[in-house]
C-alpha cells in the first residue's frame, strides 16, 4: 500500500496560526497595503518604483502578512496597515445584505483566515470586521453544507469554485460524511467511525478536566 508523502494539517482557528499547515503558510504570504511611519534605511530595493536607497516615511506599498505582523508595534509605530477593500464598510454592507452572492474564492481566497489575522492590527473597525466574518460564515454555512449533501456522485467543481478555503474544507467534510453514509447504507462499510472533529473535541474536554 502506498503511503502518502504528506498528511494534511488543518489551519489554525481565528488569530492563531498553525505553521505545519500549508493553508496557513500560503495565508501568511497574502499582501497587505501599508504606509511606513518612519524611514526604512537601506531598504529602497523593496520599493521598485523608487530609485532611493531608503524607503522614506509615508511610503505606501504592499507587504506580506508575516512581515506586517513582525514589524507592527503598538507603542513605536513603524508602519500602519490599511484594510483590504473586501473588509471595508462598503463590502461589509454587501455581505450583510446577502453573503451568498459573493465569490469568496475570487475575492480571497482566505477571506475568513485573513480577516481574523487583520484583528492583530489596531483599528476602530475591528469589532465590525469580526462581526462581519461571523455573520458571513453563518449566512453561507447552511448553503455550503446543503450543497455538499445534495451533490452525491456529481461534478462539484462549480459549487466549490466560489468558496473560501475554509468553506471548501467544510464542503469536503460534508461530502465524505455523505459518501460514508451511502456506503454504510449499501452494506459496503464494516462500521461507522467517529468524526475527527468529535475525537478532537473529546481530547480538548479531557485536557480541560485534567487541568
Amino acid at each position: 500500500m502506498d503511503t502518502p508523502s504528506y498528511f494534511p494539517v488543518p489551519p489554525g482557528v481565528g488569530m492563531e496560526e498553525n505553521f505545519l499547515s500549508l493553508d496557513d503558510i500560503l495565508l501568511s504570504q497574502e499582501r497587505l497595503p501599508v504606509r511606513t511611519e518612519c524611514v526604512f534605511p537601506r531598504l529602497g530595493f523593496l520599493e521598485k518604483s523608487s530609485d532611493s536607497q531608503d524607503i522614506p516615511e509615508g511610503t505606501k506599498m504592499e507587504l506580506p502578512l508575516w512581515l506586517c505582523k513582525g514589524l507592527y508595534e503598538k507603542k513605536r509605530k513603524v508602519l500602519s496597515v490599511e484594510l483590504p477593500k473586501i473588509y471595508k464598510e462598503g463590502w461589509r454592507t454587501v455581505f450583510t445584505a446577502d453573503p451568498n452572492v459573493v465569490d469568496l474564492h475570487k475575492m480571497g481566497p482566505y477571506y475568513y483566515g485573513l480577516g481574523s489575522q487583520m484583528l492583530h492590527f489596531d483599528s476602530p473597525e475591528n469589532p465590525d470586521i469580526a462581526n462581519a466574518l461571523l455573520q458571513t460564515f453563518i449566512g453561507r454555512f447552511r448553503r455550503t453544507m446543503d450543497s455538499s449533501q445534495n451533490a452525491y456522485n456529481e461534478d462539484t467543481s462549480v459549487l466549490v469554485g466560489r468558496l473560501d478555503c475554509l468553506e471548501k474544507v467544510l464542503f469536503r467534510s460534508g461530502q465524505n460524511g455523505l459518501n460514508g453514509f451511502q456506503c454504510w447504507e449499501k452494506g459496503q462499510a464494516a462500521q461507522l467511525t467517529a468524526s475527527s472533529l468529535v475525537l478532537n473535541y473529546r481530547k480538548r474536554k479531557l485536557v480541560d478536566v485534567q487541568s
